[in-house]
Protein backbone atom coordinates (compact mmCIF):
# COMPACT_ATOMS: atom_id res chain seq x y z
CA UNK A 1 0.00 0.00 0.00
CA UNK A 2 2.93 2.31 0.48
CA UNK A 3 4.52 2.06 -2.70
CA UNK A 4 0.82 2.92 -4.47
CA UNK A 5 0.41 5.78 -1.93
CA UNK A 6 3.79 7.39 -3.39
CA UNK A 7 2.74 6.55 -7.37
CA UNK A 8 -0.86 8.78 -6.93
CA UNK A 9 -0.54 11.90 -8.93
CA UNK A 10 -1.67 15.33 -7.36
CA UNK A 11 -2.11 18.88 -9.22
CA UNK A 12 -2.01 21.97 -7.76
CA UNK A 13 -5.44 23.88 -8.13
CA UNK A 14 -5.96 25.46 -11.10
CA UNK A 15 -6.87 29.26 -11.27
CA UNK A 16 -10.57 29.06 -11.71
CA UNK A 17 -10.53 26.30 -9.14
CA UNK A 18 -9.45 27.83 -6.10
CA UNK A 19 -12.52 30.14 -5.18
CA UNK A 20 -14.96 27.02 -5.05
CA UNK A 21 -13.30 25.37 -1.02
CA UNK A 22 -12.92 28.90 0.19
CA UNK A 23 -16.72 29.40 -1.49
CA UNK A 24 -18.27 26.92 0.60
CA UNK A 25 -20.51 27.11 3.26
CA UNK A 26 -22.49 24.90 5.41
CA UNK A 27 -25.22 23.25 3.20
CA UNK A 28 -23.49 24.57 -0.13
CA UNK A 29 -21.06 23.15 -2.47
CA UNK A 30 -20.16 24.10 -5.64
CA UNK A 31 -21.65 20.67 -7.78
CA UNK A 32 -22.73 20.10 -11.78
CA UNK A 33 -24.04 16.38 -12.94
CA UNK A 34 -24.07 15.05 -15.97
CA UNK A 35 -26.15 11.48 -16.69
CA UNK A 36 -26.54 8.96 -19.89
CA UNK A 37 -29.30 7.08 -19.61
CA UNK A 38 -29.03 3.35 -21.07
CA UNK A 39 -31.38 1.61 -23.02
CA UNK A 40 -31.06 -1.32 -20.47
CA UNK A 41 -30.49 -1.25 -16.47
CA UNK A 42 -27.73 -0.65 -15.30
CA UNK A 43 -25.43 -3.84 -14.26
CA UNK A 44 -23.68 -2.06 -10.82
CA UNK A 45 -20.84 -4.54 -10.92
CA UNK A 46 -19.74 -3.52 -14.55
CA UNK A 47 -20.14 -0.12 -13.51
CA UNK A 48 -17.95 -0.53 -10.45
CA UNK A 49 -15.35 -2.67 -12.47
CA UNK A 50 -15.51 0.42 -15.56
CA UNK A 51 -15.07 3.57 -12.70
CA UNK A 52 -11.40 0.93 -11.30
CA UNK A 53 -10.20 1.66 -15.28
CA UNK A 54 -11.15 5.31 -15.04
CA UNK A 55 -9.63 6.73 -11.63
CA UNK A 56 -6.38 5.30 -13.33
CA UNK A 57 -6.76 7.14 -16.43
CA UNK A 58 -7.94 10.68 -15.07
CA UNK A 59 -6.12 11.49 -12.28
CA UNK A 60 -6.70 14.81 -11.88
CA UNK A 61 -11.09 13.92 -11.96
CA UNK A 62 -10.60 10.70 -9.67
CA UNK A 63 -9.19 13.13 -7.15
CA UNK A 64 -9.76 14.38 -3.63
CA UNK A 65 -9.77 17.42 -1.90
CA UNK A 66 -6.51 17.96 -0.12
CA UNK A 67 -5.09 21.16 2.05
CA UNK A 68 -1.96 22.62 2.42
CA UNK A 69 -0.08 25.66 4.06
CA UNK A 70 -0.99 27.94 1.60
CA UNK A 71 -2.89 26.40 -1.37
CA UNK A 72 -4.95 23.20 -1.70
CA UNK A 73 -4.43 21.13 -4.25
CA UNK A 74 -5.90 17.57 -5.70
CA UNK A 75 -4.57 13.92 -5.22
CA UNK A 76 -5.79 11.04 -7.34
CA UNK A 77 -7.91 8.50 -5.13
CA UNK A 78 -6.19 5.14 -4.69
CA UNK A 79 -8.94 3.60 -5.64
CA UNK A 80 -12.24 3.72 -6.96
CA UNK A 81 -15.20 4.89 -4.87
CA UNK A 82 -18.42 2.84 -4.39
CA UNK A 83 -21.12 3.50 -6.98
CA UNK A 84 -23.58 5.20 -4.93
CA UNK A 85 -27.65 4.85 -5.03
CA UNK A 86 -29.51 7.71 -6.26
CA UNK A 87 -30.46 10.24 -3.22
CA UNK A 88 -33.60 11.84 -3.32
CA UNK A 89 -32.81 14.92 -5.20
CA UNK A 90 -29.50 15.19 -7.03
CA UNK A 91 -26.27 16.87 -5.82
CA UNK A 92 -26.88 16.88 -2.22
CA UNK A 93 -24.49 19.05 0.02
CA UNK A 94 -20.73 17.51 -0.23
CA UNK A 95 -19.04 18.15 2.89
CA UNK A 96 -15.25 18.87 3.59
CA UNK A 97 -14.96 15.04 4.93
CA UNK A 98 -16.47 14.01 1.62
CA UNK A 99 -14.69 16.26 -0.62
CA UNK A 100 -11.33 14.53 1.58
CA UNK A 101 -11.89 10.87 0.49
CA UNK A 102 -13.25 11.78 -2.91
CA UNK A 103 -14.52 15.15 -4.60
CA UNK A 104 -17.01 13.25 -6.80
CA UNK A 105 -19.76 11.14 -6.84
CA UNK A 106 -20.91 8.08 -9.63
CA UNK A 107 -24.72 7.36 -9.11
CA UNK A 108 -26.82 4.38 -10.30
CA UNK A 109 -30.38 4.76 -11.13
CA UNK A 110 -32.44 1.95 -13.16
CA UNK A 111 -31.17 2.89 -16.91
CA UNK A 112 -29.10 6.10 -15.43
CA UNK A 113 -25.29 6.64 -15.35
CA UNK A 114 -24.74 9.84 -13.64
CA UNK A 115 -21.50 11.58 -12.12
CA UNK A 116 -21.88 14.30 -9.41
CA UNK A 117 -18.09 16.58 -9.73
CA UNK A 118 -17.39 19.29 -7.37
CA UNK A 119 -16.31 22.28 -9.49
CA UNK A 120 -12.85 22.23 -8.52
CA UNK A 121 -12.12 18.61 -10.44
CA UNK A 122 -12.80 20.07 -13.83
CA UNK A 123 -15.18 22.21 -15.48
CA UNK A 124 -18.53 20.54 -17.99
CA UNK A 125 -15.95 19.37 -20.92
CA UNK A 126 -13.55 17.92 -19.14
CA UNK A 127 -16.42 16.33 -16.58
CA UNK A 128 -18.41 15.08 -19.90
CA UNK A 129 -15.35 13.35 -21.40
CA UNK A 130 -14.82 11.24 -17.96
CA UNK A 131 -18.60 10.35 -18.40
CA UNK A 132 -18.22 9.51 -21.75
CA UNK A 133 -15.39 7.39 -21.55
CA UNK A 134 -17.07 5.74 -18.41
CA UNK A 135 -20.04 4.46 -20.12
CA UNK A 136 -18.10 3.87 -23.25
CA UNK A 137 -15.40 1.75 -21.00
CA UNK A 138 -18.92 0.49 -18.90
CA UNK A 139 -20.73 -0.75 -22.85
CA UNK A 140 -17.60 -2.38 -23.54
CA UNK A 141 -16.93 -4.43 -20.49
CA UNK A 142 -20.82 -5.56 -20.47
CA UNK A 143 -21.15 -6.20 -24.28
CA UNK A 144 -18.36 -6.77 -26.12
CA UNK A 145 -18.28 -4.41 -28.12
CA UNK A 146 -15.33 -2.02 -29.60
CA UNK A 147 -15.77 1.92 -29.41
CA UNK A 148 -13.13 3.80 -31.38
CA UNK A 149 -11.24 7.21 -29.78
CA UNK A 150 -13.07 9.82 -31.30
CA UNK A 151 -15.62 12.64 -30.29
CA UNK A 152 -13.31 12.37 -26.59
CA UNK A 153 -13.53 8.63 -25.86
CA UNK A 154 -9.48 8.17 -25.08
CA UNK A 155 -7.50 4.86 -24.54
CA UNK A 156 -8.44 3.80 -21.29
CA UNK A 157 -5.08 1.99 -20.95
CA UNK A 158 -2.91 4.15 -21.99
CA UNK A 159 -1.10 6.42 -19.31
CA UNK A 160 -2.68 10.04 -18.67
CA UNK A 161 -1.24 12.71 -21.19
CA UNK A 162 0.18 15.89 -19.36
CA UNK A 163 -1.56 18.22 -21.65
CA UNK A 164 -4.65 16.74 -20.26
CA UNK A 165 -3.30 18.05 -16.93
CA UNK A 166 -1.88 21.47 -17.20
CA UNK A 167 -3.20 24.56 -15.88
CA UNK A 168 -3.56 26.55 -19.16
CA UNK A 169 -4.79 29.79 -17.52
CA UNK A 170 -1.45 31.07 -16.61
CA UNK A 171 0.14 30.41 -20.40
CA UNK A 172 -2.96 32.24 -22.06
CA UNK A 173 -2.92 35.24 -19.88
CA UNK A 174 -2.35 38.77 -21.68
CA UNK A 175 -0.27 41.52 -21.22
CA UNK A 176 -3.21 43.90 -20.00
CA UNK A 177 -5.76 43.53 -17.43
CA UNK A 178 -9.39 43.94 -17.75
CA UNK A 179 -11.65 45.38 -15.45
CA UNK A 180 -13.71 43.90 -12.49
CA UNK A 181 -16.62 46.45 -11.98
CA UNK A 182 -19.66 45.69 -13.63
CA UNK A 183 -23.34 46.28 -11.73
CA UNK A 184 -25.31 44.06 -10.23
CA UNK A 185 -28.71 42.20 -11.27
CA UNK A 186 -31.68 41.38 -10.13
CA UNK A 187 -32.09 38.47 -7.90
CA UNK A 188 -35.01 35.53 -7.44
CA UNK A 189 -36.88 35.21 -4.09
CA UNK A 190 -39.53 32.27 -2.84
CA UNK A 191 -39.89 30.20 0.10
CA UNK A 192 -36.64 28.43 0.58
CA UNK A 193 -36.90 24.16 1.02
CA UNK A 194 -36.09 23.78 4.90
CA UNK A 195 -34.80 20.58 4.15
CA UNK A 196 -32.21 21.23 1.47
CA UNK A 197 -34.27 19.66 -1.40
CA UNK A 198 -33.79 20.81 -4.80
CA UNK A 199 -36.57 21.20 -7.85
CA UNK A 200 -35.54 20.21 -11.01
CA UNK A 201 -37.71 20.68 -14.08
CA UNK A 202 -36.61 19.08 -17.36
CA UNK A 203 -37.96 20.85 -20.34
CA UNK A 204 -37.50 18.39 -24.35
CA UNK A 205 -37.66 20.62 -27.16
CA UNK A 206 -36.82 19.29 -30.35
CA UNK A 207 -33.96 20.31 -31.77
CA UNK A 208 -35.03 21.07 -35.26
CA UNK A 209 -38.20 23.26 -33.38
CA UNK A 210 -36.02 25.33 -31.73
CA UNK A 211 -33.30 25.49 -34.37
CA UNK A 212 -36.36 27.07 -36.90
CA UNK A 213 -37.56 29.41 -33.87
CA UNK A 214 -33.72 30.30 -33.66
CA UNK A 215 -33.09 31.38 -36.97
CA UNK A 216 -36.35 33.12 -37.56
CA UNK A 217 -34.49 35.58 -35.27
CA UNK A 218 -31.45 34.91 -37.02
CA UNK A 219 -29.73 33.55 -33.54
CA UNK A 220 -27.76 30.81 -32.79
CA UNK A 221 -29.40 28.11 -30.70
CA UNK A 222 -27.26 29.25 -27.72
CA UNK A 223 -28.39 33.04 -28.44
CA UNK A 224 -31.98 32.14 -28.79
CA UNK A 225 -32.55 30.26 -25.77
CA UNK A 226 -30.86 32.53 -23.36
CA UNK A 227 -33.37 35.40 -24.70
CA UNK A 228 -36.11 32.94 -23.61
CA UNK A 229 -34.63 32.94 -20.16
CA UNK A 230 -34.39 36.47 -19.70
CA UNK A 231 -37.40 37.37 -21.33
CA UNK A 232 -38.86 34.80 -19.00
CA UNK A 233 -36.84 36.51 -15.94
CA UNK A 234 -38.10 39.99 -17.03
CA UNK A 235 -41.42 38.93 -17.15
CA UNK A 236 -41.37 37.55 -13.76
CA UNK A 237 -39.82 40.41 -12.14
CA UNK A 238 -42.71 42.76 -13.59
CA UNK A 239 -45.18 40.06 -12.17
CA UNK A 240 -43.43 40.79 -8.29
CA UNK A 241 -42.70 44.44 -8.80
CA UNK A 242 -45.20 46.38 -6.91
CA UNK A 243 -46.19 49.30 -9.35
CA UNK A 244 -44.20 51.99 -9.47
CA UNK A 245 -40.96 50.52 -8.13
CA UNK A 246 -38.01 50.51 -10.38
CA UNK A 247 -37.17 47.15 -12.53
CA UNK A 248 -33.55 46.11 -11.98
CA UNK A 249 -31.27 44.58 -14.52
CA UNK A 250 -31.83 41.05 -15.86
CA UNK A 251 -28.37 39.36 -16.48
CA UNK A 252 -27.62 35.80 -17.70
CA UNK A 253 -23.52 33.87 -17.04
CA UNK A 254 -23.39 32.35 -19.98
CA UNK A 255 -19.97 30.17 -19.73
CA UNK A 256 -17.69 29.77 -22.47
CA UNK A 257 -15.56 26.72 -23.36
CA UNK A 258 -11.80 28.34 -23.54
CA UNK A 259 -10.35 25.63 -25.49
CA UNK A 260 -12.66 27.24 -28.57
CA UNK A 261 -10.26 29.62 -28.34
CA UNK A 262 -7.04 28.44 -27.28
CA UNK A 263 -5.20 25.38 -28.11
CA UNK A 264 -5.35 24.03 -24.85
CA UNK A 265 -5.83 19.81 -24.31
CA UNK A 266 -6.51 20.51 -20.57
CA UNK A 267 -9.42 17.88 -18.69
CA UNK A 268 -9.23 20.51 -15.84
CA UNK A 269 -10.90 24.37 -15.83
CA UNK A 270 -10.68 26.12 -18.58
CA UNK A 271 -13.86 28.45 -19.01
CA UNK A 272 -14.49 31.86 -18.33
CA UNK A 273 -18.26 33.50 -19.51
CA UNK A 274 -20.36 36.31 -20.79
CA UNK A 275 -23.01 38.84 -19.06
CA UNK A 276 -25.28 40.30 -21.62
CA UNK A 277 -27.98 42.31 -19.36
CA UNK A 278 -31.08 44.41 -20.36
CA UNK A 279 -31.75 47.52 -18.82
CA UNK A 280 -35.31 48.17 -17.78
CA UNK A 281 -34.16 51.82 -17.93
CA UNK A 282 -34.19 51.86 -21.60
CA UNK A 283 -37.56 50.59 -22.07
CA UNK A 284 -39.45 47.66 -23.19
CA UNK A 285 -37.23 45.23 -25.13
CA UNK A 286 -38.41 43.34 -27.90
CA UNK A 287 -37.73 39.43 -28.37
CA UNK A 288 -35.38 40.33 -31.31
CA UNK A 289 -33.48 43.11 -29.80
CA UNK A 290 -32.53 40.67 -26.63
CA UNK A 291 -31.25 38.22 -28.86
CA UNK A 292 -29.55 41.20 -30.58
CA UNK A 293 -28.10 42.70 -26.76
CA UNK A 294 -26.83 38.17 -26.52
CA UNK A 295 -25.64 38.26 -29.71
CA UNK A 296 -23.60 41.41 -29.71
CA UNK A 297 -22.35 40.74 -26.08
CA UNK A 298 -20.47 37.03 -27.33
CA UNK A 299 -19.38 38.16 -30.28
CA UNK A 300 -17.19 41.04 -28.56
CA UNK A 301 -16.13 39.00 -25.41
CA UNK A 302 -15.75 35.82 -27.17
CA UNK A 303 -12.57 36.03 -28.09
CA UNK A 304 -8.46 35.28 -27.62
CA UNK A 305 -7.95 39.32 -27.06
CA UNK A 306 -10.50 40.05 -24.62
CA UNK A 307 -10.23 36.61 -22.69
CA UNK A 308 -6.63 37.01 -22.22
CA UNK A 309 -7.33 40.13 -20.54
CA UNK A 310 -9.95 38.62 -18.23
CA UNK A 311 -7.56 35.67 -17.35
CA UNK A 312 -4.38 38.06 -16.41
CA UNK A 313 -6.71 40.20 -14.53
CA UNK A 314 -7.48 36.48 -12.25
CA UNK A 315 -3.63 34.96 -12.98
CA UNK A 316 -2.19 38.34 -12.13
CA UNK A 317 -4.09 37.73 -8.04
CA UNK A 318 -2.12 34.57 -7.57
CA UNK A 319 1.31 35.60 -9.03
CA UNK A 320 1.57 38.28 -6.24
CA UNK A 321 4.18 36.94 -4.29
CA UNK A 322 2.51 38.45 -1.19
CA UNK A 323 -0.79 36.72 -1.92
CA UNK A 324 1.37 33.31 -2.60
CA UNK A 325 2.91 33.48 0.89
CA UNK A 326 -0.31 34.05 3.16
CA UNK A 327 -1.64 31.04 4.58
CA UNK A 328 -4.54 29.13 3.82
CA UNK A 329 -6.75 30.35 6.31
CA UNK A 330 -6.76 33.88 5.67
CA UNK A 331 -7.03 33.28 2.00
CA UNK A 332 -10.51 31.19 2.37
CA UNK A 333 -11.79 34.29 4.48
CA UNK A 334 -10.66 36.85 1.85
CA UNK A 335 -11.59 34.48 -1.14
CA UNK A 336 -15.23 33.93 0.69
CA UNK A 337 -15.48 37.56 1.80
CA UNK A 338 -15.08 38.47 -2.30
CA UNK A 339 -17.18 35.80 -3.29
CA UNK A 340 -19.76 36.80 -1.51
CA UNK A 341 -19.33 39.94 -1.62
CA UNK A 342 -19.43 40.35 -5.78
CA UNK A 343 -19.53 36.45 -6.94
CA UNK A 344 -23.01 35.93 -7.47
CA UNK A 345 -24.38 39.13 -7.69
CA UNK A 346 -23.84 40.40 -11.13
CA UNK A 347 -26.56 37.67 -12.44
CA UNK A 348 -30.27 36.12 -12.02
CA UNK A 349 -28.65 32.62 -13.20
CA UNK A 350 -26.32 30.67 -15.05
CA UNK A 351 -27.29 29.37 -18.33
CA UNK A 352 -25.10 27.03 -19.21
CA UNK A 353 -25.28 25.03 -22.61
CA UNK A 354 -23.12 22.13 -23.48
CA UNK A 355 -24.08 21.31 -26.94
CA UNK A 356 -24.58 18.67 -28.98
CA UNK A 357 -23.21 15.55 -27.43
CA UNK A 358 -21.57 13.89 -30.21
CA UNK A 359 -20.54 10.09 -29.33
CA UNK A 360 -18.86 7.21 -31.23
CA UNK A 361 -21.72 5.89 -33.86
CA UNK A 362 -21.58 2.05 -31.95
CA UNK A 363 -22.35 4.00 -28.55
CA UNK A 364 -25.68 6.14 -29.71
CA UNK A 365 -27.97 2.68 -30.04
CA UNK A 366 -26.78 2.13 -26.30
CA UNK A 367 -27.97 5.38 -25.65
CA UNK A 368 -31.11 7.10 -24.41
CA UNK A 369 -30.54 10.81 -23.40
CA UNK A 370 -27.58 13.27 -21.89
CA UNK A 371 -28.54 15.36 -19.11
CA UNK A 372 -26.69 18.60 -17.51
CA UNK A 373 -27.93 19.88 -14.43
CA UNK A 374 -26.26 22.68 -12.38
CA UNK A 375 -26.43 23.02 -8.39
CA UNK A 376 -28.17 25.82 -7.36
CA UNK A 377 -26.09 28.87 -6.53
CA UNK A 378 -25.03 30.07 -3.13
CA UNK A 379 -27.49 32.95 -2.65
CA UNK A 380 -29.99 32.17 -5.36
CA UNK A 381 -32.24 30.17 -5.97
CA UNK A 382 -31.61 28.77 -9.37
CA UNK A 383 -29.47 27.54 -12.60
CA UNK A 384 -30.11 25.99 -15.52
CA UNK A 385 -27.84 23.64 -17.93
CA UNK A 386 -28.78 22.10 -21.04
CA UNK A 387 -27.87 19.51 -23.53
CA UNK A 388 -28.62 18.54 -26.82
CA UNK A 389 -28.65 14.32 -27.96
CA UNK A 390 -29.83 12.85 -30.96
CA UNK A 391 -32.89 15.35 -32.59
CA UNK A 392 -33.93 16.53 -28.58
CA UNK A 393 -32.51 19.11 -26.42
CA UNK A 394 -32.96 18.81 -22.62
CA UNK A 395 -32.90 22.05 -20.65
CA UNK A 396 -32.95 21.30 -16.71
CA UNK A 397 -33.75 24.24 -14.48
CA UNK A 398 -33.06 23.57 -10.54
CA UNK A 399 -34.08 25.86 -7.98
CA UNK A 400 -34.31 25.05 -3.83
CA UNK A 401 -37.35 27.36 -3.42
CA UNK A 402 -40.81 25.93 -3.76
CA UNK A 403 -42.28 28.15 -6.33
CA UNK A 404 -41.79 27.33 -9.75
CA UNK A 405 -42.47 30.58 -10.92
CA UNK A 406 -39.50 31.17 -13.49
CA UNK A 407 -40.60 27.67 -14.83
CA UNK A 408 -43.94 28.86 -15.52
CA UNK A 409 -42.85 31.83 -17.38
CA UNK A 410 -40.07 30.00 -19.54
CA UNK A 411 -42.23 27.62 -20.71
CA UNK A 412 -44.40 30.72 -21.75
CA UNK A 413 -42.29 32.35 -23.85
CA UNK A 414 -41.45 28.27 -25.54
CA UNK A 415 -45.25 28.50 -26.08
CA UNK A 416 -45.50 31.51 -27.49
CA UNK A 417 -42.43 30.65 -30.42
CA UNK A 418 -44.81 27.88 -30.53
CA UNK A 419 -42.23 24.95 -29.85
CA UNK A 420 -43.92 21.75 -28.35
CA UNK A 421 -42.30 21.46 -25.17
CA UNK A 422 -42.50 18.15 -23.10
CA UNK A 423 -41.68 18.75 -19.17
CA UNK A 424 -40.40 16.37 -16.57
CA UNK A 425 -40.37 16.83 -13.00
CA UNK A 426 -39.28 15.31 -9.74
CA UNK A 427 -41.84 17.23 -7.92
CA UNK A 428 -42.39 14.46 -5.07
CA UNK A 429 -46.43 13.10 -5.77
CA UNK A 430 -46.54 13.68 -9.75
CA UNK A 431 -48.03 11.38 -12.19
CA UNK A 432 -45.01 12.03 -14.34
CA UNK A 433 -42.41 12.55 -11.99
CA UNK A 434 -38.64 11.59 -13.50
CA UNK A 435 -36.10 12.22 -11.37
CA UNK A 436 -33.58 13.79 -14.37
Amino acid sequence: MGNEKRKLRWVKLDNAAKIYPAAMRKNWSNLYRISMNLREDVDVQVLQSALEVLVKRFPSIAARLRKGAFWYYLEQVAEAPKIREEYSYPMVFMDKEELGQCALRVIAYKKRIAVEFFHSLTDGTGGLIFVKNLVAEYLEQKYGISIPCEHGIVDRNAPPREEELEDCFPRFAGPVTASRKDTNAWHMYGTEETNGFCHVTCFKIPVEAALAAAHAHDATLTVFMNAVMMQALWNLQKEKTAPGKRLKRIKVLIPINLRNLFPCETLRNFSMYTIPEIDPRLGEYSFREICQVIAHKMGTEFTAKHMSRVIATNVNDERNPLVRMIPLPIKNMVMKAVFDRVGEKKACLNLSNMGQVKVPEIMESYLERVDFILGVQASAPYNVGMTSFGDTAYINIIRNIQEPELERHFFGVLQQHKIPVTVESNQPGGEQTCIV
